[in-house]
């Protein structure tokens, strides 16, 4: 329920400020809201300016939606070998520092997160510490370090907002042209919706492949930095966890393991099958 009542309260924020946004902007422009240009500027607004005010407020979001603690002086020899395994990994990346944090939750998982690459969290459960080796959680970490490394917050990102623009956009067009001639807003507003959940599938199956399709470079990455026989016995690990993941929204896509789907169009994360024998060059 907190997370719940977050992501609506976060969402309804944006909603708010990107409103505001397009009231001073549309008249300094000229351009009047109900035409083609005005529907395709409130489209990149909403769909580029939401998905890019959510990644800003990314971490700050994931911290209070698990509950994560932030580990700034460590307090046992467990967090300080998580802080010098990030560090060595960072290092060994090339990018900054990530915060790293802990969150309670019995799941086997990790995420990644943040605005850019020297300013990210990685944050792994307690799950995951208590159900891994040593070895296991420093291949998981190597993960989430690539993950930053390779920029993938930001093009799922700039992905997830262009797709949201044309949503926005096409749908309402679709629904002008079915409805035109007519004076009922109501028809307007029900084609409206239909389109935007037809299109918003297209554009899902689109996203999510690029998602899986970044989850095997991220394990790549996690093989390099920790060692090809650790990544995978780390997988085979996940292979024995049935517990549901309880990351929602971003935080989904970023995690060492995905949400389980009927199909696998719509999944963020290839099968764990996959993604080790990819490991072990069967693909």
């Amino acid at each position: 329920m907190k997370r719940i009542m977050l992501f609506i309260a976060t969402n309804f924020a944006i909603l708010i400020v990107l409103g505001v946004v397009l009231n001073v902007v549309l008249p300094i422009l000229g351009i009047h809201p109900e035409g083609t240009g005005g529907l395709l500027l409130i489209s990149a607004v909403f769909g580029m300016g939401g998905a890019f005010v959510s990644l800003a407020m990314s971490k700050w979001i994931a911290k209070k939606s698990v509950g994560a603690y932030v580990i700034e002086q460590p307090r046992n020899a467990q967090e300080s070998w998580l802080l010098s395994t990030v560090k060595k990994q960072a290092d060994a990346a090339g990018i900054g520092m990530p915060e790293v944090a802990m969150y309670n939750s019995p799941e086997i998982n990790a995420f990644a997160t943040g605005m850019n690459k020297n300013s990210a969290l990685v944050a792994v459960s307690t799950g995951l510490l208590q159900s891994m080796t040593q070895d296991e959680a420093e291949a998981v970490l190597g993960h989430e370090v690539s993950h930053v490394a390779n920029g993938d917050m930001v093009t799922m990102t700039l992905l997830q907002g262009v797709m949201n623009t044309f949503v926005f956009f096409f749908a309402r067009i679709a629904a002008s042209a079915i409805s035109r001639g007519s004076d009922n807003r109501f028809i307007y507003f029900i084609t409206v919706m239909f389109f935007q959940v037809v299109f918003g599938a297209l554009a899902s199956i689109i996203v999510m492949w690029f998602s899986r399709y970044r989850e095997f470079r991220a394990d790549e990455g996690g093989a390099d930095l920790a060692g090809k026989q650790k990544m995978i016995n780390a997988l085979r690990r996940l292979q024995g966890d049935r517990t549901e993941s309880q990351l929602d929204g971003q935080l989904t896509a970023f995690g060492i393991s995905g949400k389980r789907g009927m199909s696998e169009l719509f999944m963020s994360h290839p099968p764990l099958e996959k993604r080790i024998a990819a490991l072990q060059g069967q693909m």
